[in-house]
């Protein structure tokens, strides 16, 4: 299904491979899934644009190949979180428009204007400092304004929206393309609170019907609300975790037919046999009371498999799950293998499936108490992507 190794392409990052090498521990990013999964939100959507969130390494993903692959298919728009992830798309080549959704401080603003990136505007006084930093670098800057419907992050509240949209029409170094919010429950069954939201952000939008202005690009719906809210769509969708192939939460409709894009894989480095009463590992919190086999994979919490996983975690070997057992260490695991065979570079499934058996990322989080979008955006940058 994936392919060789020497079939695939090895990012240029530094820490993937010395000399050719590459490292036992990597993940492997199909990259026509991630087409697929665009293609199937976009027509969940019908004709609103759809803007790939980036942000945090692309989900764990790669920022760049992952921009770079976006941009081959043409998506319209991409969004990232914050200034420096649109300043390396831009070095990488990515001429694509880039929303940063994140606050910014005054100083970052030339580096927006100069570098065509749009800002987020979620103040006045943010308006007037990118006005005056636009005439300063003689370009205009392109702003989409946030209101804040009920998430208390960043954002003019709701009820106060009015002077905020009037004092925007009076820059004239300033292109309002966008106004957005931001659903704080889009994911849940209950859709009372996101529905609240969505009436607060309509109440606001109507400033631009009373006056017979033209609406800029209307945005809320995140991976959420593309799968449940239809109504949220407007001109433009912003999926997150959803691009990626894996559903924000386990028991919300999965109205879209999406699969995940990531594979994360290792390998056995060392076997051995375990004497019933020998402790394993930090703490020695896992013995057996009888003679196992255990071997050694080199992973561990330094590369964003967490630790709080211990004694509850799960990996695939020659197509049959076993446990980890002892403390997950910073860059090696152990895991109990009973008297079966195994060695010493067998491939270890972290995420993904193997002769039936499947281990998602969603089994991880549950197992660190956490959820799918930490466990995808905790992937160290020093385990290699490859791209298939």
């Amino acid at each position: 299904m994936w392919g060789k190794i020497a079939d695939m392409h090895i990012s240029n990052h530094p820490t993937i491979s010395i000399n050719g090498v590459l490292r036992p521990t990597y993940v492997e990013i199909d990259l026509e899934r991630l087409t697929e999964n665009y293609r199937a939100i976009q027509q969940q959507v019908g004709a609103a644009m759809v803007m790939p969130i980036l942000k945090a390494n692309a989900y764990g993903h790669g920022l760049i190949e992952v921009a770079m692959h976006m941009q081959k298919i043409d998506v319209p728009y991409l969004g990232v979180a914050y200034l420096e992830e649109g300043l390396l798309l831009r070095e990488a080549g990515i001429t694509t428009p880039i929303l940063v959704l994140g606050g910014i401080i005054g100083s970052q603003v030339p580096l927006f204007i100069k570098n065509d990136l749009t800002l987020t505007a979620s103040s006045i006084e943010k308006l007037e400092h990118v006005d005056r930093a636009a005439k300063q670098v003689g370009k205009q800057a392109k702003v989409h304004l946030k209101i804040d419907t009920g998430m208390e992050r960043i954002g003019v509240h709701y009820y106060n929206a009015k002077d905020f949209l009037k004092a925007s029409l009076d820059y004239k170094h300033i292109e309002v393309e966008g106004v957005f919010s931001h659903f704080a429950n889009a994911d849940s069954l209950d859709l009372a609170s996101a529905k609240l939201q969505l009436e607060r952000f309509n109440e606001v939008l109507k400033f631009y019907e009373d006056r017979a202005l033209p609406v800029p690009i209307r945005h809320i719906a995140n991976s959420g609300a593309v799968l449940q809210l239809p109504e949220s769509y407007f001109e433009l969708v912003r999926p997150g975790i959803l691009t990626y192939g894996v559903y924000p939460a386990g028991d919300i409709p999965r109205s879209v037919p999406v699969s995940p894009a990531l594979v994360w894989k290792s390998r056995v480095v060392y076997f051995k046999v375990v004497k019933p009463g020998h402790p394993v590992s930090y703490g020695s919190r896992w013995e057996s009371d009888h003679m196992v086999r255990v071997v050694t994979v080199p992973v561990g919490y330094g590369d964003g498999y967490f630790r709080a996983m211990t004694g509850k975690a799960e990996v695939i070997l020659r197509g049959k799950k076993y446990p980890v057992v002892g403390s997950i260490c910073m860059d090696q695991m152990m895991v109990n293998i009973e008297w079966d065979s195994a060695y010493n570079d067998d491939e270890v499934i972290l995420i993904g499936e193997a002769e039936g058996e499947r281990i998602t990322c969603e089994d991880l989080a549950e197992w660190a108490g956490t959820i799918p979008y930490e466990v995808l955006t905790n992937i160290n940058t020093r385990v290699p992507r490859v791209y298939v």
